[in-house]
């Protein structure tokens, strides 16, 4: 398994070792001892799949203390633009975002620390899993409009599918006072 840090403070891009042959593959999604020895959490307590067709837009969500959530997420099926931003005041890269292509070919998994703001847009139909280091809390969750103009967050498609829920989000500057990363 390959860690590689990426241009956000704690995000990691992780490779893994895929063993294929003609009757398939194998790969190993999870390592406790591994993930240990590449300084990532290793108790995650909650596992998400969700399932969408083209153009859907999830996000940008993130759960508030004591209920942060750190993710381990991977497209299982199809393809996704995976953007995240940093909402940690202490980070060297607060405010900034990251976007990363996750599909069903590189099997590539992305590790979105805690205090950062997720979502995703499916770039064909897709399922997608992702990993929590903690559970998710109704009262604690928050997230950020996915078009704001503050962040001119790189979707790559003009009229995406968002549910009534994620368009009502509020815009950063809204809120920046109050985030508490």
């Amino acid at each position: 398994m390959e860690f590689r840090a990426l241009s956000l403070k704690d995000l990691i891009l992780i490779t893994p070792d895929v063993f294929g042959d003609s009757r398939g593959f194998f790969l190993e999604s999870y390592n406790k001892e591994t993930f240990t020895k590449a300084g990532l959490p290793v108790e995650f307590v909650q596992d998400n799949h969700s399932k969408s067709d083209q153009n859907v837009l999830r996000g940008l969500h993130f759960q508030r203390p004591p209920y942060t959530q750190g993710k381990l997420v991977r497209c299982i099926k199809g393809s996704i633009r995976d953007i995240v931003v940093d909402l940690r005041k202490s980070s060297p890269t607060y405010l900034k975002w990251e976007a990363v292509v996750l599909d069903d070919k590189s099997m590539q998994f992305l590790y979105v620390p805690e205090g950062f703001a997720h979502g995703f847009v499916t770039l064909e139909p897709c399922e997608v899993q992702y990993k929590c280091t903690n559970v998710y809390h109704k009262a604690s969750e928050g997230g950020i409009r996915w078009s704001d103009p503050s962040l001119g967050l790189p979707w790559g498609i003009k009229e995406p599918i968002v549910s009534e829920k994620d368009q009502l989000l509020p815009t950063l500057n809204s809120q920046i006072d109050a985030l508490p990363f």
